[in-house]
């Protein structure tokens, strides 16, 4: 009576040779994403967190307050070699997405796609907001994505073959991906889940996840020590941005916004991916996809404070899985079906291009997007100005680094041998470490996140130049305060905008005493 099973039989892979690679479409689909991500290179300007992690590659460690230090130390290398200009600091994110679109691919001919599966979960992944988003500038979180994705492959070949090498690898980069950020951990235990919910469970009676689980831990350890040294900063950092920084979400909220985030268009294709994995696969090794990806979707759910990007890193299997799907279930009859979703998912990727990538000039990006009856969006307690967030804290430092400089060419030069400047984040702390720098600033303190770790800088100084902050609560230091200016900035966050930069003199308390009074993890 019910169809439905010997569907789902019929969509089974067979144990025959893979497919081969579909090397020119991917090929292709590279080209062009690589195209658009080169069209916005240079855009708007720094990020904030670009600023802040070029200034943490002067303080190398085994750790940072948000994060452990695989991506500083690997912008480190870069910045050595290529300097660091937005090309230069963008280079890394772009070849990282590059590398996800190929093992996407890749992916689906080892879970038995032929051309087409190859290519439409490829072209996902290039149209995809969130992974455009992700390549745009450098954090961890572009590294983050190719880890999740290498680790997939990984895990599929060490379920299918078994071998204690292919278990060590896997090894290797989920501690390679902990290193980078420790929600590496979610694949590792919805790995876990998945094993103990199929019948892939009989692995677990070897020695290989065992293995892999040893060699992870071990290359992780590092960070760890470094954490119990320094008090668990990263612990938090996570309770005071969940507290006071996230704004909460509904589950309803969450989802929708990962069908917006992923590509509306591309939502036939990711669900049936999930619904192929639990389904079509009992027994084999892709099931586990579908298991680890919603592991993490109950964990992040339950957490309430959660972000939809959080969750990106586990799609590319999906997209994988479901090229397959699609390209199993869509015969002589329903063969319309497979040019009609690739045309729907570029159709709605472009119309969210703009929206993930800065390829439109500033003015021409706010009339789109009021076209679009868009809202400029945040996930943080923030008020919002003309842009969303992503956007806005791409402008307002070049501005920020010449006023400074301008409170600071009005010191005598015995002042400027005893000064110190003061950001109220890391964002304004890194426009001068890194955009003042080159105006012949000195480097900037402040009191946020892993700034506050690195302490105070200078012993002697009586003179700080002070980005914002509340002019009695500055007073409250000092004995004297100038106000040089404000800060303008039509593009930024309104919270960076109109902000003071004052000259205080004649400190009223030893900076050794005031420090503990400025840390802010958050």
């Amino acid at each position: 009576m019910c169809q439905y099973p010997a569907m789902i039989r019929s969509m089974r892979p067979d144990a025959q040779a893979l497919p081969k690679l579909a090397a020119g479409t991917v090929a292709a689909l590279l080209v062009a994403k690589l195209l658009l991500h080169l069209a916005a290179i240079t855009q708007y300007g720094y990020f904030r967190d670009e600023l802040y992690y070029l200034a943490s590659t002067e303080h190398l460690a085994w750790g940072y307050v948000e994060h452990p230090p695989f991506s500083i130390a690997l912008l480190a290398l870069v910045r050595s070699v290529l300097g660091d200009s937005l090309p230069a600091l963008r280079l890394v994110p772009i070849l990282a997405g590059a590398a996800v679109v190929l093992l996407t691919a890749i992916l689906a001919r080892r879970l038995g796609g032929g051309r087409f599966a190859q290519g439409i979960a490829a072209l996902a992944a290039v149209m995809a907001p969130a992974f455009l988003g992700t390549g745009r500038y450098y954090s961890m979180n572009a590294l983050d994505l190719l880890f999740w994705t290498l680790a997939s492959l990984a895990t599929l070949q060490a379920l299918e073959r078994g071998r204690p090498r292919d278990w060590a690898a896997l090894g290797v980069l989920l501690g390679l991906g902990l290193l980078n950020k420790i929600s590496m951990g979610w694949f590792g235990g919805g790995l876990a889940i998945g094993l103990l919910a199929t019948r892939q469970r009989r692995a677990l009676l070897g020695a290989g996840p065992w293995l892999a689980a040893a060699i992870a831990l071990a290359i992780f350890a590092p960070h760890v020590l470094w954490q119990i040294r320094n008090g668990w900063p990263t612990l938090e950092f996570i309770r005071n941005a969940t507290s006071l920084k996230m704004a909460a979400t509904t589950p309803g909220d969450f989802l929708r916004d990962q069908i917006l985030t992923m590509n509306p268009g591309s939502a036939p294709l990711w669900i049936a991916g999930l619904l192929y994995g639990l389904f079509a696969l009992r027994g084999r090794p892709g099931q586990v996809f579908s298991w680890i990806y919603l592991s993490v979707l109950a964990l992040l759910l339950a957490q309430g404070h959660s972000r939809a990007s959080y969750l990106v890193v586990a799609y590319p299997p999906l997209l994988a899985l479901g090229g397959v799907a699609v390209e199993r279930s869509t015969g002589t009859i329903w063969r319309w079906i497979r040019p009609a979703l690739a045309a729907l998912i570029i159709v709605t990727g472009l119309v969210a291009v703009p929206l993930a990538i800065p390829v439109l000039p500033v003015r021409a990006f706010v009339r789109y997007q009021s076209a679009l009856g868009m809202a400029p969006r945040t996930e943080e307690r923030n008020a919002m100005g003309a842009l969303p967030q992503d956007y806005a804290d791409m402008f307002g430092w070049e501005e920020m680094a010449g006023l400074v400089a301008k409170a600071y060419d009005r010191l005598t030069p015995e002042e400027r041998a005893r000064c110190l400047i003061f950001g109220q984040n890391y964002g304004e702390a890194g426009a001068i470490d890194v955009i003042g720098r080159k105006r012949g600033l000195p480097p900037a303190i402040s009191g946020h996140n892993s700034y506050w770790l690195w302490g105070p800088r200078r012993r002697e100084w009586d003179v700080v130049i002070i980005i914002g902050g509340d002019r009695q609560d500055n007073a409250a230091f000092f004995d004297r305060i100038e106000i040089v200016g404000q800060t303008r900035s039509e593009w930024a966050m309104p919270y960076e905008r109109g902000l003071d930069v004052s000259i205080a003199r004649g400190p009223k308390m030893p900076l050794a005493e005031a420090w503990p009074r400025l840390k802010q993890y958050i």
